[in-house]
């Protein structure tokens, strides 16, 4: 007869999946300082002896569900390379704003933290630039500086919006993608970009 407790028995993968789960939810409720290791074990149903053998801390914990976060996010808008640009693009944008629906606790508590926590602040900033330098790929290979400050500047508006929409809830997602969009290639046109053909 096995003397391992039956909650232990989840292979370890398996049981990290779950936390980081739980992890989003309830970081999605609570700020980082509102939760313990021992408040997060009781809720994962396991000692606080093994929720510290997978995290060594709370702030190792929360980048991780961040970081978990970031790699969903990375793979639902992974540009279609079989599309041209224009819809790629479109399709992009409309799956990060699908994500920001389904994650609207979560996406408003990420942006709140990002200046009062140093692990939310650099995942962000790290996430920008990759997303910043896909954007490029795609649009303008070799950018000029203005072009490149346009893309990263446009990121900082895209937020502004996305918060503004799950605050309000008074705009359709084809909306605020549309609007994200005009945003995007106004300001590109702005900084001296010339538009692909075809796009």
């Amino acid at each position: 007869m096995s003397s391992e407790p039956a909650y232990n028995r989840l292979r370890v993968e398996e049981r990290r999946r779950r936390l980081l789960e739980l992890g989003a939810d309830l970081f999605a409720r609570h700020s980082i300082d509102e939760l313990s290791m021992a408040a997060i074990a009781r809720e994962a149903g396991i000692s606080k002896a093994l929720l510290y053998h997978y995290f060594p801390s709370k702030a190792d914990y929360f980048e991780a569900t961040l970081r978990a976060a970031a790699e969903e996010l990375g793979v639902r808008t992974e540009p279609d390379p079989d599309l041209p640009p224009a819809q790629a693009l479109t399709a992009s944008l409309d799956a990060f704003l699908g994500w920001v629906e389904d994650n609207r606790m979560a996406y408003s508590k990420l942006m709140q933290s990002a200046t009062s926590v140093g692990e939310a602040g650099n995942l962000i900033a790290q996430v920008r630039e990759g997303t910043a330098q896909r954007l490029l790929d795609g649009l303008a290979p070799d950018p000029t500086p203005k072009v490149r400050a346009a893309a990263h500047g446009w990121l900082w508006l895209m937020d502004g919006v996305c918060i503004d929409w799950i605050e309000h809830r008074d705009m359709e997602r084809t909306e605020v993608r549309d609007l994200l969009l005009g945003a995007l290639l106004g300001t590109l046109t702005a900084a001296g970009w010339q538009r692909p053909e075809g796009f």
